[in-house]
């Protein structure tokens, strides 16, 4: 049943619009878990795009005979700060330390000083190394930081999972749309296809891209991207096919509106609501998909910080828990958060709820 009455003005349309978004987002906060999964997932999202202020070998302020300097905006060679070579600075080096001490300089770390490719020199003993005072969630098996790669690869596979989701999502509603609103041949030659490109082995052509080029995040993105939006096209040309037999949409033929505009204006707002409600499950789904990939080694490439890296690391030394136990706590703590949310806007767009 649709939920989006069409307009029967332009101002009256619009406050009707409101005020329904404004029912939904009560609905949506009185859901408790879905509302303060949203609150936490958003938190998490939005310290993870701050993850050099968080996580990085670099200061971010360095003050230095009276002078401020600003590391992660500008490389300075080692000559600034009284070296002989005109390298870049290496601001964990013990030289750079002992020269702030003896100068009165001072140096403005983030919480974790390391960055996601830091390589901890220190370490006494075989990598991977356990939890320390210096390696929070200790070091993988070429010595780099867990804590770092842990939260530059939660925002890598939020960015990834949002980027693939809107792309076959709007994908999706294209295909949908012309399928649903004209019917007849266009409809049938869409859905032979998709049923031919569904049939398509999508780990195959992976295997074979990965084999062939570097591989990529937007190789990936790319590819995946092909084969993303049929799932949501058959909800979308369902509620088209629904709506275009409707009477305010004859209405708005026999005044002259286009079919560009009855799609948009008319149709486009009811067969939204399958849409948002699958949004969560899609970013889930495109995040699950990059671990995966990363974890058979056809995602990005090694250097790259990753969740399904570090469960292939942890996969190939048991010994060492905290890699597994780390990234499986990130992994699953997102997806269940997205799910939970997926719920809610589930139950809130739901017609049969008051």
């Amino acid at each position: 049943m649709s939920t989006v009455e069409p307009a029967a003005g332009g101002t009256s349309g619009r406050s009707g619009r409101q005020s329904l978004g404004r029912r939904r987002w009560r609905r949506f906060r009185r859901n408790r878990r879905g509302y303060y999964s949203l609150v936490l997932f958003s938190i998490l999202f939005v310290l993870s795009l701050f993850a050099e202020l968080l996580s990085n070998d670099v200061p971010f302020l360095v003050l230095y005979k009276g002078k401020p300097y600003f590391p992660l905006l500008v490389s300075y060679p080692e000559t600034v700060f009284g070296g002989d070579f005109d390298t870049e600075t290496d601001y964990l080096d013990p030289y750079f330390l002992q020269e702030m001490d003896a100068t009165g300089g001072t140096v403005f770390f983030p919480p974790n000083r390391h960055s996601y490719n830091t390589i901890n020199l220190d370490i006494d003993g075989p990598v991977p190394s356990p939890p320390t005072t210096v390696n929070y969630l200790g070091t993988d098996d070429r010595g780099r930081d867990v804590l770092a790669r842990l939260l530059y690869g939660f925002r890598l596979s939020i960015l990834f999972g949002f980027t693939l989701t809107l792309v076959g999502t709007v994908a999706g509603i294209v295909a949908g749309a012309i399928q649903g609103f004209f019917g007849g041949r266009t409809d049938l030659f869409f859905q032979r296809f998709i049923e031919i490109w569904g049939a398509m082995p999508e780990l195959y052509l992976l295997i074979i891209f990965a084999s062939i080029f570097q591989p990529s995040v937007l190789l990936l993105l790319i590819l995946l991207s092909l084969f993303s939006w049929m799932g949501l096209s058959d909800y979308v040309r369902a509620e088209f096919l629904k709506g275009r037999s409707m009477e305010y949409v004859k209405a708005a033929r026999a005044l002259g509106v286009g079919n560009f505009m009855i799609m948009y204006r008319h149709l486009l707002p009811n067969g939204m609501t399958p849409v948002i409600t699958f949004l969560p499950f899609r970013v889930s789904a495109s995040i699950l998909a990059l671990t995966s990939l990363d974890f058979l080694g056809l995602g990005v490439p090694p250097s790259t910080p990753s969740l399904g890296e570090l469960l292939a690391q942890g996969k190939a030394n048991i010994e060492a828990w905290w890699l597994s136990l780390s990234a499986f706590s990130v992994l699953i703590l997102t997806l269940v958060l997205l799910i939970f949310i997926g719920e809610a806007l589930r139950e809130t767009f739901d017609p049969r709820k008051t």
